[in-house]
Order: C-alpha cells, then sequence, then structure tokens
C-alpha cells in the first residue's frame, strides 16, 4: 500500500512516540483509567499464553461495543465450533464488563495502544486469523501492521457520522487508503453506507446491517433485590432517569421538585459521580437515599440516587417511565435497546446521534418520545404516570421496532467466518 502523505506523516510519528505514549499512559493510571497491573498488555505484551488452533481478534472501544461483541461472539463460535476468540478493549470498565461475560473460550487483554512496537508485538504474540473492530475504531498503525501481517480486516456495527465523514473527507487519501484495508464492512445504517462510498470505500465491500446493540440480552436483575425494591417502594409510582451526564441531573432534579408523589431513580452513567449528583439534589431541595451507601428510599423520599454499577436491569423493571440521558447533552445519546426490552415508556432528548436510527424507527411508531428541557420532560413524566394506557401502548411499540431491528448475526457470523484461510 501506498501511504498518502498525511497516513505516512501518523505511521511516522507512530513509530518514535513510545517514550510520549508511556508517559501517557501512566498518567492515566494515576487518574485510575487504565490497570497500573497490565499495563504491558497496552504496550503489545502479553497477559497469557495464545491458546492452539484458529483466533479471531475482536476489538471494541469500551463497555458498550464490548457488550455488544458478546452476542457476536456466540455466533462466531457456533458457526465454527472450536474458534479461539480474543476480545480487546481500551477501558478498565469495558475490560470489567468482559471478565464477568465472556464465554469459554475466549479471553480479553487491553488493546495495545497504536505505536509500531506495541501492535507489532502484540500480533506477534496472538497471530489472529481474523481481525474485527467494532463501530469506528480506526486506529492507523493497527491497521497497516494488521493488514501486512495478511489477517482478514473487518469492520462491524459501523457508523459514521455526518461530522466524523467531514473530518476524515479533509484526508481524503488516507481516508481511501485505510478503509480499504478492510475486507468487509458492515454498517449499522444506510447512511453510513453513503458516506463511506463517498470517502472510496468500493460498493461491493460495504453493505448495511442493524445495530449490534439491539441483540444484546437485556439486563438482569437479582430476584431479592427487585422484590426488596419493590416492597420498599410499596406501590409508589416511579420514574428513571438513566444514564445521566453533568446537566441532566439538574433537569431531572427540577422536573422531580415540580411533580407530587412519585420517586425519582436517578442513575448517572458514571456511578463515581454519586457525591457531586446528591449535591446538586440536595441543591434543588430534595431529599435522597443513595444506593451505593445501602440506602432504601422511604415513603418521603424524593430520589433514589442509582450509584452503583451493573444493576440497570432492577431500575428498568422498577420504573414506568424511563428518560435515557447523554441526550439533553451533546453526548450522542445511551441505548433505548434495554428499556425497549423491558417495559417502560421510553423519553429521550433531541441529542441522540450514536442511535440516530433506532430512535428515529422508535419515535416514528409511537414506542419513545422527544422532549428537549424540564419543561417538556415534567409534562411527559406526568402525563405517562397517570395513563397506563397509553405506557402500554408504547413500550409495545418499542419492543415490536426491537424485534424488527434485530441483526442476523447467524449470516454476519458466516459472512465474517469465510474471511478466514480455509472459511470456516
Amino acid at each position: 500500500m501506498t501511504a498518502s502523505p498525511a497516513l505516512a506523516a501518523y505511521l511516522a510519528l507512530s513509530g518514535v512516540a513510545g517514550p510520549a505514549v508511556r508517559m501517557w499512559l501512566a498518567r492515566r493510571a494515576r487518574r485510575g483509567r487504565e490497570d497500573p497491573l497490565r499495563m504491558g498488555e497496552r504496550l503489545g505484551i502479553p497477559g497469557r499464553a495464545r491458546p492452539a488452533g484458529r483466533l479471531a481478534w475482536l476489538h471494541g472501544a469500551s463497555v458498550g461495543e464490548a457488550v455488544s461483541m458478546l452476542p457476536l461472539i456466540a455466533a462466531l463460535r457456533a458457526e465454527a465450533p472450536g474458534l479461539n476468540i480474543l476480545a480487546t478493549t481500551g477501558t478498565v470498565t469495558g475490560a470489567a464488563r468482559m471478565a464477568a461475560d465472556l464465554p469459554p473460550g475466549a479471553v480479553h487483554q487491553f488493546a495495545p495502544v497504536d505505536t509500531c512496537t506495541a501492535v507489532r508485538r502484540f500480533l506477534g504474540h496472538w497471530r489472529p486469523d481474523l481481525a474485527v473492530r467494532v463501530e469506528s475504531e480506526i486506529w492507523p498503525r493497527t491497521l497497516v501492521e494488521t493488514a501486512r501481517a495478511g489477517v482478514p480486516l473487518a469492520l462491524v456495527n459501523a457508523r459514521l457520522s455526518v461530522g466524523s465523514a467531514r473530518g476524515w473527507a479533509r484526508v481524503p487519501g488516507m481516508a481511501r487508503g485505510l478503509f480499504a484495508l478492510f475486507d468487509r464492512i458492515v454498517t449499522q445504517d444506510a447512511e453510513t453506507v453513503d458516506r463511506l462510498v463517498t470517502l472510496g470505500v468500493a460498493p461491493d465491500r460495504v453493505r448495511e446491517g442493524a445495530n449490534l446493540k439491539s441483540a444484546v440480552p437485556v439486563p438482569a436483575a437479582e430476584p431479592d433485590a427487585l422484590a426488596a425494591a419493590r416492597a420498599a417502594l410499596s406501590g409508589r409510582p416511579v420514574w428513571l432517569a438513566a444514564s445521566t451526564h453533568p446537566g441532566e441531573e439538574a433537569v431531572a432534579a427540577e422536573v422531580q421538585a415540580g411533580l407530587s408523589g412519585p420517586l425519582l431513580i436517578l442513575a448517572p452513567r458514571h456511578p463515581g459521580r454519586g457525591a457531586e449528583v446528591a449535591a446538586t439534589l440536595a441543591a434543588a431541595g430534595l431529599s435522597v437515599a443513595r444506593r451505593s451507601a445501602g440506602e432504601v428510599p422511604g415513603s418521603r423520599t424524593d430520589v433514589w440516587l442509582a450509584d452503583t454499577l451493573g444493576e440497570m436491569g432492577l431500575w428498568y423493571r422498577l420504573a414506568a417511565v424511563a428518560f435515557v440521558g447523554g441526550s439533553l447533552v451533546a453526548r450522542g445519546g445511551h441505548t433505548p435497546f434495554e428499556p425497549a426490552a423491558l417495559g417502560p415508556a421510553i423519553l429521550h432528548g433531541p441529542q441522540v446521534a450514536n442511535f440516530a436510527p433506532a430512535y428515529a424507527a422508535l419515535d416514528a411508531a409511537g414506542g419513545a418520545e422527544e422532549v428537549s428541557d424540564a419543561s417538556s420532560l415534567g409534562a411527559a413524566v406526568a402525563r405517562l404516570l397517570q395513563d397506563a394506557p397509553a405506557r402500554a401502548a408504547m413500550a409495545d411499540a418499542a419492543a415490536r421496532v426491537r424485534s424488527a431491528t434485530s441483526p442476523d448475526l447467524c449470516a454476519l457470523a458466516r459472512e465474517l467466518c469465510a474471511l478466514m484461510p480455509g472459511g470456516r
């Protein structure tokens, strides 16, 4: 491959960036964003032996992408029994989720940083027979070295926003060169297909698929915890603000202050912000019970602050109405597929670029409703809490949309396995 000037410059920098990258990793470790005990993996030093036999390498950036890989991993192993799976992520939260949920025959490692030495070490040890990138993990050095090693490359669940496409268009030669390294690209939506073709991707190498996140099993709820929570609520109406970010907690607090009777369960996207969020709620004059402290809401509690990890299945099962966060602020929104599977009426803000096709389908079918601020959110919550038939109709519509948009994992697994030497 003849590199464009932009790609050549990047590859040259990645060849000498080792010392600077080590300093960057050390800073991240001090902030809790890297695992100090597994730092070698980020430098391409393996944390375990390669298993014998064929191996497929799947990579996703963090928790959301990691979770979306799980159904695909199961489909790949069903299609090619005995296939070993190496799953990589770039975050400690993604690693924790993989440690909990990867099936037998699959192992997790941290992804190597995008330097020449780290990537070559990684590839030299693991020797994958197939490399699958999830969503938008386009790291130039990793892609170039993987292709040079003769490893088939696929990009699945691909999503390219208008802004990202505009950015790639500023370096057209680099874009063409990198995307040409993929033997197969399967996108979330038709718009991404069009944007990739415009950037120079061969039409016969890209096709529209569906969002892998719609195939993720619904989050579980521990039965005893669910029963105890329902007993504590004593039939009190509940609405949920899920996966919220700074700015959205203040909106939820304003809404809750204007309601009479219901309990708000507020689950921040990052539970480590619990103290900060509790202070915001207290400043709004609301009484708060913190889940992380083992506190249970009483009849006069305004907010149950769900500042714990791994309990979203519990909160969605308790709520009659759920606002999905990251959508009133510039975060692109979070998955609607979990609430669509678990029954609350779904509300969301306008900023849902991460799941735009899903939210558009839900809104069109009456399975979700867009709100824009505290006033519209409060009006929607109050109306839906009082209208059980409307909530049921929204839940039914959402479940139908979720079912209709689920990907054909068996077909995708066959397509990917066919890329390996010798096929499946």
